[in-house]
């Protein structure tokens, strides 16, 4: 439990500030700006339901720390290396089909799509360092 819950949570903690500080810098995008101003499209921050929002990156940091722990045998290399070799498979896994659906079912801008696909590759490579450093 030592190996996912702790690695799992610091990998939430670290992913919830770097998906902020990726948030504030791509805000400066308008056609970004418009997409999250949409109430027909994502939830305005004062709806209660939008702080399930600051919970996930601790689920996800959880799952993917176990995810980790199951796999981290096939990942060779430096620690850095395989926690980026990591990062970037659960980024091809997860965001790249999500970010596809979400393209093509919701009307977002193409630059939003591209932000969070942004941010899904940067959480992942941060995660998987986590991991790789925290449980070898």
């Amino acid at each position: 439990m030592k190996k996912i819950l702790l690695p799992g949570l610091l990998a939430g903690i670290a992913t919830l500030a770097s998906g902020m500080a990726l948030s504030f810098l791509f805000m400066k995008f308008p056609s970004i700006a418009a997409d999250y101003a949409n109430a027909n499209l994502i939830r305005p921050w004062k709806d209660p339901l939008m702080s399930l929002f600051f919970l996930y990156p601790f689920v996800q940091g959880i799952i993917l720390a176990w995810a980790w722990n199951k796999s981290k045998s096939l990942f060779q290399g430096t620690t850095v290396n395989r926690g980026l070799k990591f990062g970037l498979s659960i980024w091809l896994i997860a965001s790249v089909p999500g970010m596809l659906i979400s393209y093509s079912s919701f009307p977002l801008s193409l630059l939003t799509i591209v932000s969070w696909l942004t941010d899904g590759l940067v959480n992942g490579f941060i995660a998987g360092m986590i991991f790789a450093k925290m449980n070898k």
